[in-house]
């Protein structure tokens, strides 16, 4: 996925062959941000003004900015899974949580960044 990262944000980030621009939408929240550039740098300035944007109108308007994700994470899996899972955790001495936290992050690459 081509994406971008800023103050806590996360943006898809599209081509519009037709207008022949990037076009980018903040990712995991409910309000709608967009923005465009037509090279890479303007695209991530663009970004970095959306997101201030969004921040300040929401403060102007006394509303709490939109985060996109919360941190918590709930599965429902089989017994068998679970199982499973709780026995990975124990053989390398973390907790379920700790050992799918770090799983999760070698399987999105967050720990490649």
């Amino acid at each position: 996925m081509n994406s971008m990262t800023y103050n806590g944000y996360t943006a898809k980030i599209e081509y519009d062959n037709e207008d022949e621009i990037f076009v980018g939408h903040l990712a995991g929240i409910q309000d709608i941000v967009s923005f465009h550039g037509i090279t890479v740098e303007a695209l991530k300035i663009g970004f970095h003004e959306a997101v201030d944007h969004y921040l300040a109108a929401c403060k102007k308007r006394g509303e709490k900015p939109q985060k996109p994700y919360s941190g918590k994470l709930m599965l429902r899996v089989s017994p068998q899974v679970h199982a499973a899972v709780a026995t990975a955790a124990m053989v390398h001495g973390k907790s379920i949580n700790q050992w799918a936290t770090d799983v999760l992050s070698q399987a999105s690459h967050l720990d490649r960044e």
